[in-house]
């Protein structure tokens, strides 16, 4: 039951990020293969990177589903991206759901293959964020993990709730919704009032009088 639930939020997370790519593609005016590229690395990305480096099978390899699912979203979002009256907007919401879907289902995978905590907690931020930063990378926009708004923090909070649950033995169902719930929590929060890390400013350097 547990394993269903994890490989939907999987699912989920896919759509939802290639979603995004095909929303960033829309706002460059890109054609078919534009919407298909920008929307396939953003919704695999993330899991391909935490696959790779924790040595495990890369997920859409042994499920090429994965990518058709990919390529069909995409294709959707051509002819359906003129919908939204705002897609930046709709981009932020929905990277918003992805990100704290990928940071849950990330360190969960992680957890799987024998990982210790603090591995499990960056692979799910390292899956939550990559897919969004080779997005805006490709789209020429600015990344959206850079901007003042708490972002890869979120995703933090999100694996960190859910690996700390699952050390104290918590059921993985209750785990996976608590985790999921408070990332998705933080980053609209920031979204919603502004929410952002303190900054560094500058400030006049220590001088020191040379005593010769």
């Amino acid at each position: 039951m547990f394993q269903t639930a994890t490989a939907t939020l999987d699912w989920l997370g896919v759509i939802v990020f290639t979603v995004t790519g095909a929303l960033v593609a829309s706002r460059k005016e890109m054609d078919f293969v534009g919407f298909a590229v920008l929307g396939t690395v953003t919704g695999i990305g993330g899991g391909t990177l935490r696959d790779l480096l924790l040595g495990s099978a890369v997920f859409w390899v042994g499920e090429p589903a994965y990518l058709t699912t990919c390529l069909l979203v995409s294709g959707v979002a051509f002819f359906a991206a003129h919908i939204p009256q705002s897609r930046y907007r709709y981009l932020l919401w929905l990277d918003a759901l992805g990100l704290a879907l990928f940071a849950v289902v990330g360190a969960e995978r992680a957890l799987q293959t024998g990982a210790s905590a603090e591995v499990a907690v960056a692979m799910g931020v390292i899956t939550a964020t990559f897919g969004g930063i080779i997005r805006d990378l490709l789209g020429g926009e600015s990344p959206v993990i850079l901007s003042r708004e708490v972002y890869a923090t979120a995703a933090l909070v999100g694996a960190a709730t859910f690996t700390s649950l699952i050390a104290l033995g918590i059921p993985r169902e209750i785990a996976v919704g608590v985790g999921f719930s408070i990332g998705l929590l933080v980053r609209a929060a920031s979204l919603r009032f502004g929410w952002e890390l303190p900054r560094y400013r500058p400030r006049p350097g220590v001088r020191y009088d040379n005593p010769r």
